[in-house]
Order: structure tokens, then C-alpha cells, then sequence
């Protein structure tokens, strides 16, 4: 069953084209890579979706309903690169806003859990403001997991993370798609995307350039079997526009 889309989704800053005509679709149980360099526009895709930049044009849906809609907003979490956390609160306290934001009952167990998951418990007390920024990363990640959201969109979400972090994120991503939930995730980590994500989009300059499986890009591109998503992803953003 579908879970996101996205059709015909422009992004504009005067006249230039951040997002232009983006279209695709997530179903549930699916984890797509959202590829790209350096000012594709993917991190203005993900803010699009989740209501934090509005579209010039376009439409976004969560499970059939316009995202901006508070039903669609409660079915969707949003990790972004730049961590915002509230200096002033301690990892719990962020727990609890999360929990009183959504409405959350009985949500201590499961705000234990995601601490103890990311060896963030005996950090529970501790201020924002003292936390690196890989505990900072954590502390935004296990926001996002705390009420069960439907489709989630990380940005760049291994960034930062010591390896242990990693690979508990790996595990969490596993988890979440086996409980028929969708992620979308931007990342340039591509060899992770390329062992997790079951296709991926790659966007230049504002645009959809390719989509698809490792093995339908290497179809579209005339590859051989052997070719990973980064030789994939290089020849891809490297063609186009020539």
C-alpha cells in the first residue's frame, strides 16, 4: 500500500529552482536512498514533506491525506542533518516533549528503551547544551522513533554516529521496515544505501534524474553485474547534462 507521494513538487527562491517537478512514490515496508551531490535539493525535498518549507507547487500525501493535514503530520517523523535540539532540556525532557507534543500514554517504557538502545541512559540528566554531537544525533533520532510514525525521512543519519551507533541505526532501519513501515533516507553513504535501501532516487540541480533498483540502474545504464550504486551514482550525475 502506498504510503507517500509526491507528484510535481517545485521548490522556488526567486528564480532559482531548489526543487523542480520532483515525482515519486514510497509503499509501505519500503526504504528508498535519496541520492545526490551537493545542493540537489534533497534535504528541500525532505523539508517540503514535512511541512517545515512550503511547495511553490505541487502535492505532497501521507497515507492518502495532504501532509499538512495533523492526522498525516502524526503519522510522520522527520531526523534532519542539522540537529535542533533544546540546550536548556535534558535528554529526558526531550522524551517527555515528544511524548506530551503527540499525546502520547505509558510512553516512559518506551522512552527507556530507545535511550538504553543508544546508550543514552546515563545521560538522561544531562543538558543539551553538554551534550557532542553524536549524543545530540541520538537524542534526534530516538525523538523521531518515540510515536510510531508510518513513513520517516532521515537526512544524512549515519553522519557523526560512533560505530556502535551506526550499526544499532542499521538494526533500527531493519526493524522499521519489517514492521511495514517506509523510509525515506538522504545519505551520500552509498555503499549503505546500497546494502539497505531497496531503490533509490538520484537528484541533480532540483530534478529526478534516475530511480530505481542497483540492478534496474545498472539495466538503464548498461552496466555490468558488477557495478556498485557508487560507480552507478557517478556516471549517472556525471552524464547528465552533458
Amino acid at each position: 500500500m502506498e504510503s507517500l507521494r509526491v507528484e510535481n513538487l517545485k521548490k522556488y527562491y526567486g528564480k532559482t529552482k531548489a526543487v523542480d517537478g520532483v515525482s515519486f512514490s514510497l509503499n509501505d515496508g519500503e526504504v528508498v536512498g535519496l541520492l545526490g551531490p551537493n545542493g540537489a535539493g534533497k534535504t528541500t525535498t525532505l523539508k517540503c514533506i514535512a511541512g517545515l518549507l512550503r511547495q511553490t507547487e505541487g502535492s505532497i500525501t501521507i497515507k492518502g491525506m495532504d501532509h499538512r493535514d495533523d492526522i498525516a503530520r502524526s503519522k510522520l517523523s522527520y531526523v534532519p542533518e542539522v540537529l535542533d535540539i533544546y540546550e536548556g532540556l535534558t535528554v529526558w525532557d526531550h522524551m517527555k516533549f515528544i511524548a506530551l507534543a503527540y499525546e502520547l500514554s505509558d510512553w516512559e517504557t518506551k522512552a527507556y528503551s530507545l535511550l538504553e538502545r543508544f546508550d543514552l541512559t546515563e545521560k538522561r540528566s544531562e543538558l543539551g547544551l553538554n551534550l557532542s554531537k553524536g549524543m545530540r544525533q541520538k537524542v534526534m533520532i530516538c525523538c523521531g522513533l518515540m510515536h510510531d510514525p508510518d513513513v520517516l525521512l532521515f537526512d544524512e543519519p549515519l553522519v557523526g554516529l560512533d560505530p556502535r551507533a551506526v550499526r544499532e541505526l542499521k538494526d533500527v532501519f531493519v526493524t522499521l521496515k519489517n514492521a511495514g513501515k517506509s523510509l525515506l533516507i538522504s545519505t551520500h553513504m552509498l555503499d549503505t544505501a546500497q546494502n539497505f535501501c531497496d531503490r533509490v532516487l538520484v537528484m541533480k540541480a532540483g530534478k529526478l534524474i534516475a530511480e530505481g533498483s542497483v540492478d534496474d540502474l545498472r539495466s538503464k545504464m548498461r552496466a555490468s553485474q558488477d557495478s556498485t550504486l557508487e560507480d552507478l551514482f557517478l556516471e549517472i550525475t556525471s552524464d547528465e547534462g552533458k
